[in-house]
């Protein structure tokens, strides 16, 4: 296993690389239908030759990086994982090309963000959700630019609902902000997204 060590720590990201940050819960075992779903997402990912990033752990990051490795064996797509120091040690999942560990939340959050041209959030907890807002706040100043937000899975629905008739309606942020989040409940939609995405990455390049 290679480390990513220089590539991120240098800032030298290939820009000629579509890589799409997947996150997600490291609680959800293999036999949940989010599992599934996310395995079979990151394998669509991989025939299409798009690198994965995820945080390198157990059960959704395990899925994406699994489903990612199946489906990138005829293809040159990574799969990197960046992992973060806890108390109580999580390991990187075997199905990684390339890893990192970062010591604080923010820089390893930054770094996600280095190599993200879209970013796809499955069902999580704390850490999940940290990584969905912080991901927003930055399309939202435009310190990240271009990048959908996938909310994917049946988890998202109850909080598009809470935050269009709470702060949207309060005028806390504006409806182009609220835009910027995009709903996938199947594997299907969501890569209608990501290929678009990938699509205007590719014009640009």
């Amino acid at each position: 296993m290679n480390t990513y060590r220089h590539v991120i720590a240098k800032g030298k990201v290939r820009k000629d690389r579509f890589t799409v940050a997947i996150f997600g819960s490291a609680r959800i075992k293999d036999d949940k239908p989010m599992y599934k779903k996310v395995y079979n997402l990151a394998k669509m990912l991989g025939e299409r030759d798009i690198d994965v990033v995820t945080g390198g752990g157990p059960g959704l990051m395990k899925a994406a990086n699994s489903g990612h490795k199946f489906g990138s064996k005829e293809t040159m797509a990574r799969s990197i994982g960046l992992g973060i120091k806890l108390p109580k040690e999580q390991k990187f999942n075997s199905y990684l090309d390339e890893t990192e560990t970062f010591m604080r939340f923010t820089n390893r959050l930054d770094n996600f963000m280095l190599l993200s041209n879209a970013v796809v959030v499955a069902s999580g907890g704390v850490g999940t959700l940290l990584e969905l807002f912080y991901t927003w706040q930055l399309v939202q100043v435009k310190h990240k630019k271009d990048i959908p937000i996938i909310l994917y899975g049946d988890m998202w629905p109850g909080l598009l609902k809470w935050l269009k008739m709470r702060p949207l309606r309060k005028g806390y942020f504006g409806i182009e902000d609220y835009k910027l989040l995009y709903y996938a409940k199947t594997e299907k939609e969501a890569m209608e997204l990501i290929d678009k995405a990938h699509k205007k990455f590719n014009n640009q390049n």
